[in-house]
């Protein structure tokens, strides 16, 4: 137990005080600049700028959704085909149904997953910034969940006005 001290608010920058010596190879996305211009991770697609493609996905009539070592298999699967840099997956298995709800924690984002077994159903998020590609993602989903019927949603996130 923390006593006499504060936790930080999510959403804050816990190293705000800049002269304190900062972690190598950390970009700074708060405030100006100090040093070379951080890398720009948004994308250009048919004249649009964006910060990444959110893919909203349905798996109907889908198979071993309540497998969770299946589940962890697939979302690794589906980050190497999207050629994206999985940082950390955490999954959790319910019972009585058996169902998964889980996320795969990207560098360029994430893919997120909770499964419907006793509907056969599975809805996932897949949202990937830089050079990733969220679309490699669904043939794997497909593939590896025998899905009868997937309905895939596009949205350009962060899309910057011109």
């Amino acid at each position: 137990m923390l006593q006499g001290k504060a936790l930080p608010q999510l959403g804050t920058d816990l190293d705000r005080d800049s002269s304190a010596p900062r972690p190598q190879g950390r970009e700074d996305h708060h405030g100006p600049a100090s040093g070379p211009e951080p890398k720009d991770y948004f994308q250009e697609r048919d004249g649009q700028r964006f910060a990444g493609t959110h893919l909203i996905v349905d798996l109907w009539d889908a198979a071993r959704l309540d497998d969770l070592d299946h589940v962890d298999r697939t979302l690794r699967a589906c980050v190497a085909a999207a050629g994206a840099t999985l940082l950390h997956i955490h999954l959790h298995h319910f019972t009585p149904n058996g169902g998964v709800s889980g996320v795969a924690v990207l560098a360029e984002s994430h893919i997120s997953i909770h499964t419907w077994p006793e509907r056969d159903y599975a809805a996932l998020d897949v949202f990937m910034c830089g050079a990733a590609d969220p679309q490699a993602a669904i043939p794997v989903l497909r593939e590896a969940f025998d899905a009868g019927r997937v309905e895939v949603e596009e949205i350009l996130r962060g899309r910057v006005a011109s």
